[in-house]
């Protein structure tokens, strides 16, 4: 498991559309490095060690999963983005400068990152914003809180709150308690419910197709044993579903299941024979009534091509005589559950050219979609 880490940020512009710098950064961070957790209002002051014109600042209280190192990287990079050239150590007019002010309680001296941010005791237009959000969090070195510090801080440079505020980007666990993923066989709906269950510390409910004794035989006899396979992977997965769902975990406040329980009708109109559809619809209706739904329920599309290469590299045996005809069946089954199904909050991404596996940014790329998602 990934361990969070708390850590503020001061962020500040003097060029252009200021506020708008501002946001964009905040979108940025929230995007690449972590989960906002409060912005400070914002603050004007005059330049300070050279003409130009006032700057807009604020501070942040960031969660992230980043290193130091990382994190300085990644806030460079947005500086980078955001059209900001560090030619020299000197005061300069910037459309965003990031510092870093706090890694925790962390105490660190490197060639590229000191932390407490070195200067920062000396400058009002870093203290004010970061007191009003963290004012009894205590400086590691001086062993005093901000708002002591702020007390004893000699700056004279004047200091005006100004009365526009920046939007804090809502992180995916507070929009969502439970999430379903679903894709066609090989399109990586496991393999992103684990990223995200380890992202996030998410309680994962992973479909327990490995333990059906029927799925071999299936592949071997389809009509034989399709109403066996059918019947019983709609039992352990209502079981599955009604029992975790149930649970609340004090610890892991957001669900994410590879599969939802409607993929179950999906596959079964596919391999039945009509009058054991028939049946077996019966019996998945009065089912389906009982089942939480997903706050958001993400498909995620793949061609087939890509769909057979990821088969055949994941190397389970049963599954290397899957035709393309029956992945275009399910793909065509679950084409039409979006459409007509209503009720559910429903994201399609398609990953045909991404692999968020092996390329952290392709699973950037994914978590942006979702978080942008509303």
């Amino acid at each position: 498991m990934k361990i969070q880490r708390n850590i503020y940020l001061s962020l500040g512009s003097n060029l252009g559309n200021k506020i708008e710098w501002l946001q964009k950064a905040i979108d940025l961070i929230a995007e690449e490095i972590g989960n906002i957790i409060k912005i400070a209002p914002i603050y004007k002051t005059k330049s300070n060690g050279f003409e130009g014109e006032d700057f807009l600042n604020t501070c942040l209280e960031v969660s992230t999963y980043l290193p130091p190192e990382s994190l300085l990287k990644k806030l460079l990079e947005i500086e980078k983005t955001l059209g900001r050239v560090r030619v020299s150590d000197r005061y300069e007019n910037r459309t965003i400068d990031l510092d870093i002010l706090f890694f925790e309680d962390e105490i660190i001296f490197s060639e590229q990152l000191k932390v407490p941010h070195s200067k920062m005791l000396e400058r009002k237009f870093v203290l004010v914003p970061l007191n009003d959000i963290a004012s009894s969090f205590i400086h590691p070195i001086t062993k005093t809180n901000i708002s002591n510090c702020l007390k004893n801080c000699t700056d004279n440079l004047h200091i005006e709150k100004i009365n526009l505020t920046l939007k804090r980007p809502i992180p995916i666990i507070e929009k969502y308690n439970y999430i379903a993923i679903e894709g066609n066989i090989g399109s990586g709906k496991t393999s992103l419910a684990k990223l995200m269950g380890d992202e996030f510390n998410g309680k994962l409910i992973l479909e327990r197709f490995a333990d059906n004794p029927f799925l071999p035989k299936f592949y071997e006899d389809q009509e034989r044993y399709a109403l066996p396979l059918e019947m019983s992977f709609l039992a352990d997965r209502y079981q599955q579903l009604s029992d975790d769902l149930a649970q609340f975990d004090l610890f892991k406040n957001l669900i994410i299941s590879d599969y939802y329980i409607f993929k179950s009708l999906i596959f079964a109109q596919i391999t039945l024979q009509k009058e054991e559809y028939a049946l077996y619809r019966k019996m998945f209706d009065i089912m389906y009534k009982e089942i939480t739904k997903p706050d958001l329920y993400i498909y995620l599309h793949q061609n087939t091509e890509k769909l057979l290469e990821n088969i055949k590299k994941r190397g389970r045996e049963y599954e290397q005589n899957i035709e393309v005809s029956y992945l275009e069946k399910i793909h065509n089954g679950y084409s039409q559950f979006i459409k007509t199904e209503q009720n559910l909050n429903t994201l399609i991404i398609d990953v045909s050219e991404l692999d968020f596996v092996n390329n952290p940014d392709d699973y950037t790329t994914v978590l942006k979609r979702i978080k942008n998602f509303s």
